[in-house]
């Protein structure tokens, strides 16, 4: 089954409220939060996700899938694990090695989230093979991260379906989460490729109604 996680980046000021509990009546899947710390990635949304979260925590039991684009990962985990998201995915470029990625993975689930691990466009999906078995969740960038309202890349369809086939051949249970770009035009590649979780913030909220478009990305079939 296909999840829908609706990052709440760009959500109208003064309409948070509205916005919120508008998608979760429209039954998206997550609330995803986008936390990004002007160092790994340009932009700086980390207070305003950390009170985003703090907020929907309070109003509302959807669950949180945390994005962490931030350089200090550890600090990452330790200030969003107080609104007891659902996951936690970091980003394994953050890492300065392999020791690291695996002390963070553990960190997560000491602090009983689900884990998550995110590659950029340019870092081979190979790079996180070994870690697999350890995760939850591998988000795929399908843009590069930082930005909302980009273009996806096509070539990192042919990446998630890299993936896809080697979490199938070595029996793995993990979600593939693909993020940037999805929209009505794009999910079908993305979800034929072999992602069942899509990451989606501008198609959903400039759309008239949210449930429609949600329903659409869960449920629209991908071409043969």
């Amino acid at each position: 089954m296909v999840e829908v996680s609706t990052s709440i980046l760009n959500v109208q000021k003064g309409k948070e409220a509205d916005t919120f509990f508008a998608l979760e009546q429209a039954h998206t899947d997550y609330f995803h939060i986008d936390v990004m710390d002007g160092k790994f990635v340009e932009k700086n949304t980390y207070q305003k996700m950390l009170e985003y979260s703090q907020y929907i925590k309070r109003i509302s039991n959807m669950p949180l899938d945390v994005h962490l684009m931030v350089e200090d990962v550890k600090q990452g985990i330790l200030d969003f694990s107080g609104v007891e998201p659902n996951i936690i995915t970091f980003h394994y470029e953050a890492c300065k090695d392999e020791q690291e990625v695996i002390d963070m993975i553990n960190l997560i689930k000491e602090l009983h989230c689900r884990v998550g691990i995110s590659v950029k466009p340019n870092t081979p999906i190979e790079k996180v093979y070994k870690f697999l078995p350890y995760i939850h969740m591998c988000l795929v960038m399908t843009v590069e991260p930082g930005k909302g309202g980009q273009t996806l890349l096509t070539d990192m369809v042919e990446k998630i379906t890299t993936l896809k086939q080697y979490v199938e051949e070595n029996n793995l249970e993990i979600d593939i989460e693909a993020d940037g770009g999805i929209n009505l035009r794009t999910a079908d590649s993305v979800k034929k490729a072999g992602a069942n979780m899509l990451v989606a913030g501008t198609a959903i909220l400039t759309a008239n109604n949210y449930k429609t478009i949600i329903d659409e990305l869960k449920h629209k079939s991908p071409k043969k």
